[in-house]
């Protein structure tokens, strides 16, 4: 079959097209997929370029989204067959999904919606999960709470914002003025261009100095000892992104406020609420680009680079 294959760790070049052997079943809970489609994630671009040297060992095919068709399962699968659409993250630190197949154990596998197509499906799996342990587990949002969520435009700030209307909290984002309007469609209350204003000082201005129940993170930088300024007393703030430097977080001693650290979720059951959402109309994946799997390459150099002409929005997939 055909993957990509990462012999060396580096930037978009490394990423090359190669003939690997297809994967067997070889264990009675396997399943073997038939990828359709997959996505490009940071997550993909930092195992690229060596963030995760402990966790891998060269050669890799990266990738955590999948959607496809069960072709072939083991002799304990039962709730699976051939032909079934399913998508899934799979897991951290295993075989990836830049590959025309993947082997997965049957408790990975989620049912794929019926009304996405492999495209859709794909941009949903890991943003999914972790999106719905941000929101919900960590921050337990619920009705009438106010919500700054940083970052709107990306995978999963466009999830986000979605998954937030849909449990009936009042959306705060940020966001180039350019795609105020698509953000407002998501569901987005109030957009701020944060290359003009200061979020900071908008939240508080539109909150009469209260500030917000809960902010997400995806984002990064001075955000966590910046970001508690917006927030209101005994206010919850949940980041999925790493922290390269030390940050002073006496601002949020001031208001009280607890932090919650998410590294990406890879989680069926957390997939499963999405996957209602989806399929009641509440939430829908939102394409940035889809690319054929031979210009992964042109994938990750869109996703990395901070000058682009045209501003990303959600998610970028690629076809196979």
């Amino acid at each position: 079959m055909k993957a990509i294959v990462i012999k060396n760790y580096g930037g978009p070049e490394v990423l090359q097209l190669a003939e690997v052997t297809t994967p067997s079943i070889t264990d009675p809970s396997q399943v073997l997929v038939k990828v359709r489609a997959t996505s490009v994630n940071p997550l993909d671009y930092q195992v690229r370029r060596g963030d995760y040297t402990s966790v891998f060992d060269l050669p890799i095919v990266t990738g955590h989204d999948i959607s496809g068709d069960v072709v072939a399962v083991g002799e304990a699968v039962k709730n699976w067959r051939p032909g079934d659409k399913v998508y899934y993250s799979p897991r951290f630190g295993g075989s990836g999904s830049y590959a025309e197949y993947h082997l997965t154990d049957e408790a990975s596998l989620s049912r794929m919606p019926d009304n996405l197509s492999y495209e859709e499906a794909a941009a949903v799996p890991l943003i999914g999960g972790t999106v719905w342990e941000m929101l919900v587990v960590r921050a337990q949002l619920k009705k009438g709470d106010t919500i700054l969520i940083l970052g709107g435009a990306g995978g999963v700030g466009t999830l986000a914002i979605q998954v937030a209307k849909s449990l009936g909290a009042f959306v705060y984002t940020t966001g180039q003025s350019i795609l105020h309007e698509k953000l407002q469609n998501l569901g987005a209350d109030i957009v701020i261009d944060h290359h003009q204003k200061n979020y900071i000082e908008e939240i508080l201005a539109y909150t009469e100095g209260k500030g917000v129940d809960v902010i997400i993170d995806t984002v990064g930088g001075s955000t966590l000892s910046d970001s508690p300024l917006a927030l209101a007393n005994y206010g919850k703030i949940v980041t999925l992104v790493d922290i390269p430097q030390p940050q002073n977080l006496i601002n949020a001693w001031e208001k009280n406020a607890t932090y919650h650290f998410v590294f990406t979720r890879q989680n069926r059951d957390e997939l499963h609420h999405i996957t209602q959402l989806i399929e009641s109309g509440h939430v829908k994946p939102i394409i940035d680009s889809i690319y054929p799997i031979e210009e992964v390459k042109k994938a990750h150099q869109r996703i990395e680079d901070t000058k682009r002409e045209r501003p990303l929005f959600g998610k970028i997939v690629l076809s196979l």
